[in-house]
């Protein structure tokens, strides 16, 4: 079985996927302070979440991560 084949991601590209994931996060936040639920997408359903559960879907902070 052949190896499936590596693919070298320029730093621009991860560097923008690292500024969506800043941006989604912080619009999230955004929303929890507010007290303004959010509708996400999970298990093939819309699911409202409540701002006192955003915390449990926002992942970490993306200006932290090395890669």
């Amino acid at each position: 079985m052949a190896k499936p084949e590596r693919k070298i991601i320029p730093p621009e590209i991860l560097e923008i996927e690292k500024r969506i994931k800043m941006a989604v996060r912080e619009a999230l936040l955004d929303h929890k302070k507010a007290g303004n639920p959010v509708a996400i997408w999970e298990n093939g359903k819309v699911v409202i979440v409540p701002p006192g559960r955003i915390g449990e879907i926002i992942g970490p902070d993306p200006s932290k991560e090395d890669r």
